[in-house]
């Protein structure tokens, strides 16, 4: 039997957070043996805001090393820069035909970038989400890891595929979602109503995968809890449920056992805990992360070889739509 594809990435716009590896990164190593996978680092995505050029060359380097720090095997899962596939762009150009500007305007999270990039409402923010559907479509891919934020842009993705579909005859796999049976959505250290961001303007706001041990433990003594003073896993106590949460991922332990061993003992010293259990659990990925961001030579052959193997199966897809679009072979 054919394994079932998978697509998802990562924009390289600053470093990854461990809400980053908690909600995508790691779900997507167990899915390496599963599934035939594709993960690119969406460095296209990343230019609808303003970049400065060598830190995007920078930090596209550092996400693909970051990546395979963390498990991603590049002999498993294709791994490849999106801009070295120019099938990206090219689909996406014939999917704007077929888009709708009423269904972009209506994306949650153009409204609320429009909102904070007035000055730079520019027209690749309005119509990423579209080069997010030729992303999926491109690979025919069958499943895509998703949390809540991204569930409007996959279906986006769906209604583009069908409507192809319909307009032309059958030419792309409508995609489903991928939702993970467990794991928490990782929220911001300063305000737990809102998911852990790396654009946060706060640093004490997020952990990055790459901080150093005293930056990790400052920021987790410094994460918002409650007066309530007990450590408790619901949805009164918010600040310390995404702390438990983040325990209960590096540790391997249970929310319930975790709950149990601090019970009647103060927040100080379960953070003071948590933050050696992050310590601890980020190291390894660090020490392998330090090895690979020297070996430029090593990191050329992995993005080389995902792009030539991305390229090969993008291009078949590409070259269906332009003939049934009317296009003449080049």
């Amino acid at each position: 039997m054919e394994k079932k594809v998978v697509f998802s990435g990562v924009q390289p716009s600053g470093g990854l957070t461990i809400g980053n590896y908690i909600g995508a990164i790691k779900n997507w190593i167990s899915l390496q043996d599963e599934y035939d996978c594709y993960y690119s680092i969406v460095d296209l995505h990343a230019i609808t805001v303003p970049q400065v050029p060598k830190d995007l060359r920078k930090n596209t380097l550092e996400v693909l090393a970051i990546y395979l720090a963390c498990g991603l095997d590049s002999e498993k899962s294709t791994i490849f820069i999106q801009s070295h596939v120019p099938a990206h762009a090219e689909l996406t150009w014939v999917l704007n035909t077929i888009s709708y500007m009423g269904q972009l305007s209506r994306m949650t999270q153009f409204k609320e970038k429009s909102k904070k990039s007035e000055e730079n409402l520019n027209a690749g923010l309005f119509t990423y989400p579209v080069l997010m559907a030729a992303d999926i479509l491109l690979y025919q891919t069958e499943l895509v890891p998703v949390g809540e934020d991204q569930k409007q842009h996959l279906e986006l993705a769906r209604d583009l595929a069908e409507r192809f579909n319909n307009k032309y005859s059958p030419t792309f796999q409508v995609p489903e979602p991928l939702i993970k049976k467990e794991g928490a959505r990782i929220m911001s250290l300063q305000n737990p109503e809102s998911k852990m961001s790396k654009s946060d303007e706060n640093e004490n706001g997020y952990i990055l995968i790459l901080d150093k041990p005293e930056a990790i433990r400052r920021k987790i003594k410094r994460a918002v809890t409650d007066s309530i003073g007990e450590v408790k896993y619901n949805d009164e106590q918010l600040g310390i449920k995404n702390l438990i949460n983040i325990y209960s991922v590096f540790s391997g332990d249970t929310i319930e056992e975790i709950v149990n061993r601090y019970e009647g003992i103060g927040y100080g010293k379960f953070k003071e805990d948590l933050a050696e259990v992050v310590v601890e659990g980020l190291r390894p990925i660090q020490e392998r992360y330090n090895e690979l961001i020297n070996d430029k030579d090593y990191l050329e052959k992995v993005y080389r070889e995902g792009a030539e193997k991305a390229s090969y199966i993008a291009n078949k897809t590409l070259r269906r739509v332009y003939r049934k679009v009317g296009f003449i072979q080049r």
